[in-house]
């Protein structure tokens, strides 16, 4: 047999390029998420509250391990979600709404947490993580965004 040169290049319609899913999907993307997500929280929260950095790296620490929980349950049951929709397509407006739910769950988690941390109320613990709010909606959506373009979309999202 004599191989020529399309024999050793992709072809898109003839070869199907296998992409990380599952668990090892989740572990890797909360993982990248959340080290850059307690790098900033802690220069943020360290800015905003006139608190020192190891303060503020435990807080967003903190912050993370929540997080961490949070993402693993809610990406779990959106997934779920997605595949029993007409259309999986990742569309704009869906990753808007993936982020929003995202971060509305994660607030309700951590704004007690930071006024008990800060030793302040309530209102004060959410004036101080507006900032985080408003970051982490942008944040979970470009890095999610990104995320799919360099790991391909998780296995639901694409028709069969």
């Amino acid at each position: 047999m004599k191989l020529k040169i399309p024999d050793f290049l992709y072809q898109k319609k003839t070869h199907k390029v296998q992409r990380m899913q599952g668990i090892k999907r989740k572990i890797v993307y909360v993982t990248l998420y959340e080290a850059l997500a307690i790098l900033f929280a802690t220069l943020g929260l360290a800015l905003l509250s006139g608190q020192g950095m190891a303060h503020s790296g435990a807080l967003s620490v903190m912050a993370s391990a929540i997080a961490v929980v949070w993402n693993f349950i809610y990406n779990t049951a959106f997934e779920r979600w997605e595949a029993r929709q007409a259309s999986r397509e990742r569309t704009v407006v869906r990753r808007v709404l993936h982020a929003a739910g995202f971060e509305v769950g994660l607030v309700l988690a951590l704004v007690p947490t930071i006024a008990w941390w800060l030793d302040i109320g309530l209102l004060h613990a959410f004036v101080l993580d507006l900032w985080l709010i408003v970051f982490f909606l942008v944040y979970t959506f470009v890095f999610t965004w990104c995320f799919d373009r360099v790991f391909g979309p998780p296995a639901a999202t694409v028709a069969a």
